[in-house]
């Protein structure tokens, strides 16, 4: 088993069903994307370069979504969260009804542009 695959296992119920989506979202939006583990969380590569991870927070309750060149981004900030990082933005969800596929797709297209 893969140590992506290790650690998705590894999380709630519910963590797994929103890293099982957006896995989903991103590889059909980005059907070369790859999948590494890196820094200790799954980590979307596309044309070699870091493109968003998917790291789970236990004690806040949600998995957040970072984009690598999320201050680059200017669509949906509404969405977007940046906390004190200086390159990372992030969508973060609490399950998986809270997902809007729209914003995230979008996001997703948005960030493979730059």
């Amino acid at each position: 088993m893969k140590p992506t695959e290790e650690y998705i296992l590894k999380q709630s119920p519910e963590f797994q069903e929103i890293l099982f989506y957006v896995i989903s979202v991103v590889e059909q939006e980005l059907p070369s994307t790859e999948l590494l583990f890196k820094w200790g969380i799954p980590y979307f590569y596309w044309n070699k370069k870091p493109f968003c991870y998917l790291a789970p927070n236990k004690k806040k309750g949600f998995v957040d979504i970072g984009f690598a060149k999320g201050f680059q981004l200017k669509h949906n900030q509404e969405y977007l969260i940046g906390e004190n990082r200086n390159t990372v933005k992030s969508l973060r969800y609490y399950n998986l009804d809270s997902i809007p596929d729209t914003i995230l797709r979008a996001v997703i297209n948005e960030a493979k542009s730059l």
